[in-house]
């Protein structure tokens, strides 16, 4: 006679198995959701910081900016130009320095009406490779001292520019640093000339169109549905402030460097003058490094950001985690702003670095050692 089995519910130890693996799920799904909404979260949220942390440097105070005195522009170093300088931007001085007073009378100017129908003049295409053969990114780069086997870290300081005075105590710290120039900030050739000189490596900071509607990247920004000539124009007129430079990085972005259309027409014309591109990492979207490796344009990305939080304490404290990656890593690049505390804590940071066991570097060493994505 066929034994019958005994209903589940007359087990309770199966009812309670049962109850423990749904509830065990359901706690799963939830945390991983969780985890996702606080991702997502926290790059927003830094995102947003670092984009308000540039905002800070953009706009000094009028104080500030009355404790400057135009300067004679210094007679520049002769280097080699990429490409040749562009016509004026039709804002004329406002836009670029540039002045009339040096050129022929101009003829009289049509009505605003027909001068709003004139298509904006386009720079000219980039010049060839130096008959040396050498991309710019090698040419103008800043030898490294010896690397002895140490940790690298490079310190990308940008924004810069546009408050003189910050500036100027920026390019006095001890070199190798890396300084990235904002493209609209006026009477550029002199000051980074004289940084070069010094022993930094020079980059241009280009402004690109951020998440928020609310933040003003300046004047000339590359944005997300521009004409491919409007974009190629603008990214000329900002690469044809000074010369030297070995590549640009990203002023703000976390809108335009997740946009593949308007990437592309960075990468070709970067890649064209032998460039390298340093993303400054304000979103995690960012199709930068996809598009670099298809485009074979040097690349590095950004590790550790100085100066969210302003204050000395803040930096020493993002200083210290610059460090920590660089030993488990080899290698760590930092970006910061000119800020008064960033300046401060820098200044302090930097010569002892080489007795803890680090080696500060230009950016370009890095990039050649292919560890700075």
């Amino acid at each position: 006679m066929e034994s019958r089995r005994a209903p589940t519910h007359h087990k309770p130890w199966a009812v309670t198995l049962l109850m423990a693996v749904v509830l065990l799920g359901g706690v799963g799904i939830g945390v991983g959701v969780g985890y996702g909404i606080l991702s997502a979260r926290s790059e927003r949220q830094q995102s947003k910081a670092w984009e308000q942390a540039e905002m800070q440097v953009d706009r000094p105070s009028p104080q500030d900016e009355m404790l400057v005195l135009p300067e004679p522009e210094p007679e520049p170093e002769k280097f080699d130009p990429l490409t040749p300088i562009p016509m004026p931007r039709p804002g004329g001085m406002a836009d670029d320095g540039f002045d009339p007073s040096d050129e022929d009378p101009a003829p009289p100017s049509p009505a605003p009406s027909e001068l709003a129908a004139l298509p904006l003049p386009l720079p000219p295409p980039p010049a060839p490779i130096s008959p040396t053969g050498k991309p710019a990114w090698i040419r103008f780069a800043v030898p490294p001292p010896p690397l002895a086997g140490r940790p690298l870290i490079a310190v990308v300081i940008d924004d810069l520019g546009v408050d003189r005075r910050r500036s100027e105590k920026v390019v006095a710290l001890p070199p190798p640093l890396t300084l990235a120039w904002m493209t609209y900030a006026e009477n550029l050739r002199g000051i980074t000339q004289n940084a070069h000189q010094r022993g930094h490596e020079l980059m241009v900071h280009v402004p690109m169109q951020p998440q928020s509607e609310s933040y003003d990247p300046g004047p000339d920004v590359l944005e997300v549905g521009l004409p491919i000539e409007e974009l190629r124009r603008r990214l000329r007129w900002g690469l044809s402030r000074f010369d030297g430079f070995v590549g640009i990085n990203n002023h703000m972005g976390s809108r335009f460097t997740a946009d593949r259309a308007g990437m592309n027409v960075v990468m070709e014309e970067i890649r064209a003058r032998g460039l390298l591109f340093l993303d400054s990492v304000t979103t995690q979207k960012s199709v930068a490094p996809d598009l670099a490796r298809q485009y074979g344009v040097p690349f590095a990305a950004r590790h550790i950001f100085l100066d969210n939080e302003m204050s000395v304490a803040a930096v020493r404290g993002q200083l210290a985690q610059t460090e920590a990656y660089a030993r488990k890593h080899g290698v760590a690049i930092a970006i910061g702003h000119p800020h008064d505390g960033t300046i401060e804590a820098l200044a302090t940071w930097l010569p002892g670095l080489e007795t803890r066991g680090f080696t500060l570097v230009p950016l370009t060493t890095i990039v050649k050692q292919g560890t700075g994505r």
